[in-house]
């Protein structure tokens, strides 16, 4: 039975609300489900211009491609595959530095409305207890001046180190120069588009997934899911430089299917997605119809705020549209997932391993030793591989730099 088909002729369960619930599990050989044959229509995808703040993009009709790409397709659905594997161990760091007492970091966040910004300040805290530090987290509330606030208001807190969550550091260039004449570590999460030591801007190392990847695999998932014909809305957020480039690549890679079309490219600002996306969604579900089979976003959260417009419009939670987030995986997006409500699949950026990952990182900067070099797989997670968990990670990661710092 793949996805598409009802739970035994039950009624989707709706999604639990409040604390996420993470469930351990023995991982186990993923499983690549049969397709059945895809949806609807649709031709040539054309590679399309930026949008300003806000706008969307209409690309027209064109008669529908019988035959897909079935050369594409078939690279995508191997691909699909191999990231649906659920049976991932860790191939990160066994050896580095030992802990280093007495430190503390200051988490500013972009906004913590941004699931994965909240769920890799949950991973910090965590570790934080483990190693023996002190955590505190700033919210920069999604505005330019509220994260230059937020930075200054943490530089001053004298800290050991400091974590750019989720925003573009050049967007704070007088506070990282500070920070760097007063010899405090920087290192990021998403705040560059490459995970790794950063020396334009300035940091020890930016913990992330290769965005390359996740935009590929995203898109790859779409292209196999209808078997190389679909209608695609992407949802992106064009002020966040590492968001934008990520839903470039999504659209570069659809378009490497002549039988993928792109609808529609969404510019709705994170911040901003509870009050646009559904008003949007209720704009393109009347403008496209059945002709809007797919949706990939740059963040899971955009299906939650979408999902009222869809369930106004009498679309079922199992789709279509079928909706897979380019991140960032939080728990709500697997329970949507699970529970067949208007999200289909995630590329969910292991949230609390890359929490875990920026303490060891900072552990480094402090012993005087190079950053790891560690970048966490890229994964897919649908109802069929998620066994119940809220959340994905490899295995042993706790155990392994538990075992490095002494823990």
């Amino acid at each position: 039975m793949n996805r598409r088909t009802a739970r035994s002729g039950t009624e989707p369960r709706t999604p639990a609300r409040g604390a996420p619930v993470h469930h351990p599990r023995t991982p186990a050989p993923g499983t690549r489900t049969t397709r059945s044959a895809a949806a609807l229509l649709l031709a040539v995808a054309a590679a399309l211009t930026g949008c300003d703040r806000g706008s969307s993009s209409d690309s027209g009709d064109s008669p529908a491609t019988a035959d897909g790409c079935p050369a594409v397709r078939a690279r995508a659905e191997d691909a699909v595959g191999r990231a649906e594997r659920t049976d991932v161990p860790w191939n990160g760091p066994t050896t580095g530095p030992r802990a280093v007492a007495g430190r503390t970091l200051v988490f500013v966040a972009q906004t913590m409305t941004n699931p994965g910004v909240a769920g890799a300040a949950d991973g910090v805290r965590e570790a934080a207890r483990v190693i023996g530090w002190n955590v505190r987290v700033i919210d920069g509330g999604g505005t330019p001046a509220g994260i230059q606030a937020a930075m200054s208001e943490a530089l001053a807190l004298r800290p050991s180190g400091i974590v750019i969550g989720g925003f573009d550091p050049n967007s704070t260039s007088q506070q990282v120069a500070r920070a760097n004449a007063a010899d405090i570590p920087l290192v990021g999460w998403h705040a560059v588009a490459s995970p790794g030591p950063s020396r334009q801007p300035p940091l020890f190392t930016n913990v992330t997934t290769r965005v390359e990847e996740v935009a590929r695999f995203s898109a790859q998932w779409v292209i196999a899911d209808s078997d190389g014909n679909a209608g695609v809305v992407v949802f992106t957020d064009a002020s966040i430089p590492f968001a934008k480039h990520k839903s470039e690549l999504i659209r570069k890679e659809l378009a490497t299917c002549r039988g993928v079309r792109l609808l529609s490219y969404e510019n709705i600002p994170i911040p901003d997605a509870s009050s646009r996306t559904p008003r949007e969604v209720s704009s393109l579900l009347s403008r496209f119809q059945d002709r809007w089979t797919h949706s990939v976003a740059i963040n899971d959260l955009y299906f939650a705020d979408a999902a009222p417009a869809f369930r106004a419009a009498g679309r079922k939670g199992s789709g279509p549209p079928f909706n897979i987030g380019a991140g960032d995986g939080d728990p709500s997006a697997f329970q949507r997932i699970d529970s067949r409500q208007y999200q289909a699949a995630t590329v969910p950026e292991p949230l609390s391993l890359q929490g875990w990952q920026i303490v060891d990182e900072f552990n480094r900067a402090f012993s005087g030793s190079p950053a790891s070099g560690y970048v966490a797989p890229v994964h897919i997670t649908t109802a069929d591989n998620s066994e119940g968990a809220t959340t994905w990670n490899p295995s042993g990661y706790q155990e392994a730099y538990r075992k490095i710092w002494g823990r």
